[in-house]
C-alpha cells in the first residue's frame, strides 16, 4: 500500500507538473540524484542529450516547453558535457519580451558562453536595448549579463548606458551598475580610467548596498595607488564607525553581527591607507579599539572580523593599546579547541612578532603545543611562526623540533623547505660549533639528496671561513669537530651524495690539519668511500681530489709519502675510466707526486680555499711566449670580431695573402678547368641555342702551326675570338645543352639538339623571339652582347684583319662561305615549306648551303660549328692593325639599325618591327643585296673560301679527339 501511495503521489506531481515542469524534467533530476557512479550519470546525460537534440529542432515549440529545454541544457552543461547544439536557442530566448523567458535566456547564456565566444556579437544589441528598458528587472538581468559576457572590445558599446544607470532611481540598478564598472576596470583599466570619480561619488550613496559595492573597486584602486586616496581615510573611518554602531538596517546583519562583510572590506582598505602613515593611523585607533571590544568571539563571523582587525593593527603605525588588545584576542584563539581558530591565532601572532617580540614569548608554550596537534596544516603554520620567533636562546629547541618533523613527513617538497630553514637558523643562531656540525649532519642524513646543493656549498664555505673570531682557536675547533663527526658517519650505509661530497671535501682540506689523524688513515677512508659509491662519479671525483690534497699537504710538510695499495688501485682504475673528468684528476695526482716541494706548495697551498683568485683575463704571462712564436714565423691571432667579418667569401678572394695562409674549408664554387678544357661557358642567348667562347691562345696557335707555315698569320689568328666547342654542360645553374647543325647538312632536314622550338625555315619567326627582342635590349650582359654581335653582325676591332694577309682566319673564311650560301638558302625556302613533319625544321641560326641534301653519315661537332658564323664578319671596312679583344656592343648595333635603317655589315636595311616577317629571308636578302660600285664580297677576304673552310675543320679535328683527355667530350657536346 505504501508503494502504491508513493506511485500515486509521483503521478499526481507529474500530471500537475511540479513547479510548472514536466514529468520528464523531474525524472531527469531524480535519476541524476540517484546515480550511483559517474558512468551511470554519464549514461543518463548522454541519453538526455540525444533526446534534446531531437526535440529542440521541432517546429512550433511552445515557449514554455523551450524554457524547460534550456534548463535541461543547463543541467547537461553543469555535469561536464557539451550542450553547444543548444546555445543558439538560449541566445534567441534573450530576445523574448516575456520577462521570465528573458531572464532564463540570460541565465543560460551567462553559464554557456564566455567573453570570447563567437555568439557574443549576437547579444550586444539585445543588451543595449535591455539597458534602456523601463522595467528595472530587465535592466538588472542585462547588467548581470554585462558582468559575465562583455569583453574588452565590446566595452565601448555598453559603457555609456552603464554610466547613465549610476543615477537610476532603483538602488539595485545602481549597485549592479557599479559592479559592471568594476568588471570593466578589471578587464581594461584604461577604458574606465576617466570614471574613477564615479566610485568616490557612489561611496556616499544613500543605499548601503551601493556603498558596499563601491568598496570593492576602491580597494583595487587603492592597492595600485595609495597616496591618491589618503583623503578618504576620514570617510572610511566614519562609515566603519556607523556600521559598528549598528546604524545600518537589520537586513545587513549576519548572525547578529552588523554588516560583517562591509566591516572586513573597510578594515582591508584602512590597513593599506595607514601603512607607515602615523597621521592616518591616528584617525583609525578609536574605531579599531571599539571593534575589538564589541566583536562577539562566539561566532565564526565575529572571529573573522577580529582577525581582520588584528591584521589591520599589525599593518598600520603601531599603537601599544591596540597591540595589547590584539594580544588578548590571539590568546583566546590559541586556547580554543578549534583548529581553525588556532590557525588564525598562529597566523595573527606571526604578524605581530614584527612589532612586538614580547607577545611571542608569552605564547611560546602554546605555540609548541600546536606542534603536537595532529592537524598537519596547523603544524606547518606553526613552523612558519617558529622560524620568525627563533633567536639564540631558543634555536636548539626549535631546530630539533623541525628536524623531528622533517624525519616523519613524506612530502619531499616540504621536507626540502624545512631542511633549508634548519640550515639557515643553524647558520645564524648556532650556540656552539659542535651543535652546528651535529645539526648539519642530521639535516643531510635525513633529508638526503633533497637538500639543495647550495646548502652544501654554504656549509663548506662556513667551515672554511669560520665564525669570524680574531683567533683561530674557534675555527680550528670547528674543523676538528667536523672531521671527527664525519669520520664517525662515513661508515654508515646509503649516505646521500651531497652529504658525501661535503665529507670528502672537509676530510681533504682539514683531515690531517690538527695532526690527530695520519694521512694513510684519511686516504684509506676516502678510498673506501670511492669504492662503496662506485656508481657516483661526483663522489669519486671529490674523493680523488681529497686524496690529492692530503698528499700535497704531506709533501709540503716534508713528510714521507706512503701510498696505500687501495689508493694505488683507485688511481689506476680512474686512469682507465670512461669519464674524462676522473681521468684528468687521476693524471693530475700522478703529476703532482713527481713535482718538487716548492711547486706543490704553490699549486696547492694549505687552507687556501677561501682566498681570492686573481684572474688575468689578458693572459699577460704568455706575452714572452707569443713574441717568441711570432719571431719564429707563427701567424698572429685574429680577433673573433674580425673573423666573423670575413665570412663573405668575396672578401677572401680580395685578400690573397690571407687566402694563401688559410687551410680551412672554402665555400665558393669550384674554379673552371684550365686550358685546353673550356674555362668559361657563355650564357645561353634568348634566341640562340649556340654559344661563342674564346679559344685559348696556346691551343689555337698550335692548330695554326699545323695547318700553315706562315707564322705571322697564326699569331694574328691566336688573338682573335674564335668559335669554340658548344654543348658543354654548365656546372652551376640550370643545365644547358646546345649544338649547331652541320654546314654540309640540308637546311630543310636540320633539327635543334638542345630542345629548342622546331620552326619551319620559311615560316614566320617564333613569336617568343620577336616579343623578347625589345626586352633583351634592356637586359643584356657582356657575354650576351658578344654572342649577339657574332650572330647579327657588328664592327668589332678584334675581328679586323690586314688585307695583305694570305691566311684567312677561321671566322672570316666561314663567313665568306656562308655569304655565298645565303642566296641558295633563299631559293630553297619554298622547298622547305613542302617538307613533311617527319623531318625536323631547320635551325634559325644555320645559314648553311642548301645544295647538299644528304645528311652526314655521322655527327661531327666541329663541322656543326661552321653554321654559327655571321656574314657581317666579312663586311668590315676598318683595316687598322690593332687587334684589341674588345666585346662588341649589341645595344649600339641595334641603335644604329633602328635609327638609320642600315645594318652594321653593309648598310642594308633589315626590318626589326613586330610584324610577321621572315628573319631568315631578311638576313639573306640583306647579305646578297650589293650597293652599286661595291666589289663582290668574296674578293675582300682570303684566296678561296672552300679551301679555308676545309683547313679549319681539319685543324679543329686534330686539336681534340674523344679518346685523348676527355673520352666523354662528344657526348657532352651533343647533350
Amino acid at each position: 500500500m505504501e508503494q502504491l501511495k508513493t506511485i500515486g503521489r509521483e503521478l499526481a506531481m507529474g500530471s500537475q507538473g511540479g513547479f510548472g515542469q514536466s514529468k520528464e524534467f523531474l525524472d531527469l533530476v531524480k535519476s541524476i540524484g540517484e546515480a550511483r557512479s559517474k558512468a551511470e550519470e554519464d549514461r543518463i546525460v548522454l541519453h538526455e542529450i540525444e533526446t534534446l537534440k531531437r526535440r529542440i529542432i521541432e517546429p512550433d515549440i511552445p515557449k514554455r516547453k523551450m524554457k524547460e529545454f534550456i534548463i535541461r541544457l543547463v543541467y547537461v552543461e553543469m555535469l561536464g558535457h557539451d550542450a553547444s547544439f543548444g546555445y543558439i536557442h538560449a541566445v534567441k530566448m534573450t530576445h523574448d519580451d516575456n520577462l521570465l523567458l528573458k531572464r532564463t535566456g540570460y541565465l543560460a547564456v551567462t553559464l554557456f558562453l564566455n567573453e570570447d565566444h563567437d555568439l557574443i556579437i549576437l547579444i550586444v544589441n539585445t543588451i543595449q536595448k535591455d539597458l534602456k528598458s523601463d522595467n528595472y528587472l530587465v535592466v538588472c538581468a542585462a547588467l548581470n549579463a554585462v558582468c559575465k559576457l562583455i569583453n574588452e572590445e565590446t566595452i565601448p558599446a555598453v559603457l555609456p548606458q552603464v554610466i547613465e544607470l549610476l543615477g537610476h532611481s532603483k538602488e539595485a540598478v545602481r549597485k549592479k551598475a557599479v559592479m559592471a564598472l568594476h568588471r570593466f576596470y578589471q578587464k581594461s583599466p584604461s577604458s574606465v580610467s576617466h570614471l574613477v570619480s564615479n566610485f568616490r561619488k557612489r561611496l556616499c550613496d544613500n543605499d548601503p548596498g551601493v556603498m558596499g559595492a563601491t568598496l570593492c573597486p576602491l580597494f583595487d584602486l587603492i592597492t595600485v595607488d595609495v597616496n591618491s586616496y589618503k583623503d578618504l581615510v576620514i570617510s572610511f573611518v566614519s562609515i566603519l564607525k556607523q556600521v559598528a554602531e549598528r546604524r545600518l538596517p537589520k537586513s545587513y546583519d549576519y548572525h547578529q553581527m552588523p554588516a560583517p562583510f562591509i566591516q572586513i572590506k573597510l578594515l582591508k582598505i584602512l590597513a593599506l591607507l595607514g601603512s607607515g602613515d602615523k597621521e592616518a593611523s591616528g584617525n583609525m585607533y578609536t574605531v579599531l579599539g571599539d571593534i575589538i571590544r564589541r566583536s562577539d568571539s562566539s561566532t565564526n563571523i565575529g572571529n573573522a572580523v577580529l582577525y581582520e582587525c588584528i591584521c589591520c593593527v599589525s599593518s598600520i603605525y603601531p599603537s601599544p593599546k591596540l597591540l595589547e588588545g590584539a594580544a588578548d584576542v590571539i590568546a583566546r584563539f590559541l586556547k580554543s579547541d578549534s583548529h581553525n581558530l588556532k590557525y588564525m591565532g598562529i597566523d595573527a601572532l606571526g604578524r605581530l612578532i614584527k612589532l612586538s617580540p614580547q607577545i611571542a614569548e608569552q605564547h611560546q608554550l602554546a605555540v609548541i603545543d600546536c606542534l603536537e596537534d595532529p592537524d598537519d596544516t596547523l603544524k606547518r603554520k606553526t613552523f612558519e611562526l617558529l622560524y620568525k620567533m627563533t633567536k639564540s636562546s631558543n634555536v636548539e629547541v626549535i631546530v630539533d623540533r623541525m628536524i623531528d618533523y622533517m624525519i616523519n613527513i613524506s612530502d619531499d617538497h616540504y621536507k626540502t623547505y624545512i631542511a633549508s630553514r634548519c640550515v639557515e637558523l643553524a647558520e645564524q643562531f648556532a650556540p656552539s660549533n659542535h651543535w652546528f656540525i651535529q645539526t648539519m649532519n642530521k639535516v643531510f642524513e635525513h633529508a638526503g639528496d633533497l637538500v639543495n646543493v647550495k646548502v652544501a656549498h654554504n656549509l663548506m664555505r662556513l667551515i672554511a671561513e669560520g665564525f669570524g673570531e680574531e683567533n683561530d682557536g674557534a675555527d680550528s675547533q670547528l674543523r676538528s669537530s667536523a672531521v671527527e663527526s664525519y669520520l664517525r658517519i662515513i661508515g654508515e650505509p646509503k649516505l646521500p651524495s651531497v652529504f658525501l661530497q661535503v665529507i670528502c671535501w672537509v676530510l681533504g682540506e682539514y683531515g690531517t690539519a690538527d695532526g690527530k689523524y695520519s694521512s694513510p688513515y684519511i686516504t684509506g677512508k676516502l678510498c673506501d668511500v670511492a669504492e662503496a659509491y662506485s656508481n657516483d662519479e661526483t663522489v669519486k671525483a671529490y674523493a680523488i681530489s681529497a686524496i690529492m690534497k692530503i698528499y700535497a699537504f704531506e709533501m709540503s710538510a716534508r713528510r714521507k709519502l706512503d701510498m696505500l695499495p687501495e689508493c694505488q688501485s683507485l688511481v689506476e682504475e680512474l686512469l682507465a675510466s670512461h669519464s674524462t673528468d676522473l681521468q684528468q684528476r687521476a693524471y693530475e695526482l700522478q703529476a703532482l707526486l713527481s713535482l718538487d716541494v716548492q711547486a706543490v706548495e704553490s699549486i696547492m697551498p694549505q687552507d687556501a680555499s677561501c682566498e681570492d683568485i686573481e684572474v688575468d683575463k689578458d693572459l699577460s704571462f704568455l706575452n714572452g711566449y707569443v713574441r717568441q712564436a711570432l719571431e719564429s714565423g707563427a701567424q698572429p691571432y685574429i680577433p673573433e670580431d674580425v673573423r666573423s667579418g670575413m665570412e663573405d667569401m668575396s672578401n677572401f678572394r680580395g685578400q690573397h695573402q690571407h687566402e694563401s695562409s688559410t687551410h680551412g674549408l672554402r665555400f665558393e664554387a669550384y674554379e673552371l678547368p684550365k686550358p685546353p678544357m673550356p674555362t668559361k661557358v657563355s650564357p645561353v642567348s634568348l634566341t640562340s641555342s649556340t654559344d661563342l667562347v674564346p679559344v685559348s691562345e696556346a691551343l689555337y696557335s698550335r692548330e695554326t702551326y699545323q695547318s700553315s707555315s706562315m707564322t705571322s698569320a697564326s699569331e694574328e689568328g691566336s688573338s682573335e675570338i674564335k668559335l669554340r666547342l658548344d654543348g658543354v654542360q654548365r656546372k652551376w645553374g640550370r643545365p644547358t645543352y646546345s649544338s649547331s647543325a652541320s654546314s654540309t647538312s640540308d637546311s630543310v632536314s636540320q633539327k635543334s639538339v638542345n630542345g629548342a622550338s622546331k620552326v619551319d625555315g620559311a615560316s614566320v619567326v617564333n613569336s617568343k623571339v620577336r616579343d623578347s627582342y625589345d626586352s633583351r635590349k634592356q637586359q643584356v650582359d657582356p657575354e650576351k652582347q658578344k654572342l649577339a654581335a657574332s650572330l647579327f653582325g657588328g664592327s668589332t676591332k678584334q675581328d679586323k684583319r690586314p688585307p695583305a694577309s694570305h691566311k684567312v682566319p677561321k671566322a672570316g673564311a666561314n663567313a665568306v662561305d656562308k655569304t655565298q650560301e645565303l642566296k641558295a638558302e633563299v631559293e630553297t625556302n619554298e622547298v622547305a615549306r613542302g617538307k613533311t613533319n617527319h623531318q625536323p625544321p631547320p635551325d634559325l641560326l644555320d645559314l648553311g648551303e642548301p645544295t647538299v641534301t644528304n645528311p652526314p653519315p655521322s655527327v661531327d661537332p666541329f663541322k656543326q660549328l661552321e653554321g654559327l658564323l655571321d656574314p657581317s664578319l666579312i663586311s668590315t671596312t676598318d683595316h687598322s692593325t690593332s687587334a684589341a679583344s674588345k666585346a662588341p656592343d649589341i645595344m649600339s648595333l641595334y641603335a644604329e639599325t633602328t635609327a638609320s635603317g642600315q645594318s652594321g655589315s653593309g648598310g642594308h636595311s633589315i626590318p626589326l618591327s613586330g610584324d610577321s616577317v621572315n628573319l631568315i629571308s631578311e638576313l639573306a636578302s640583306a647579305a646578297v643585296r650589293a650597293t652599286p660600285g661595291e666589289p663582290p664580297l668574296q674578293s675582300v677576304k682570303g684566296p678561296h673560301p672552300k679551301d679555308s673552310l676545309e683547313k679549319d675543320a681539319l685543324v679543329r679535328q686534330m686539336g681534340v679527339n674523344p679518346t685523348s683527355q676527355n673520352p666523354n667530350l662528344f657526348r657532352d657536346l651533343l647533350g
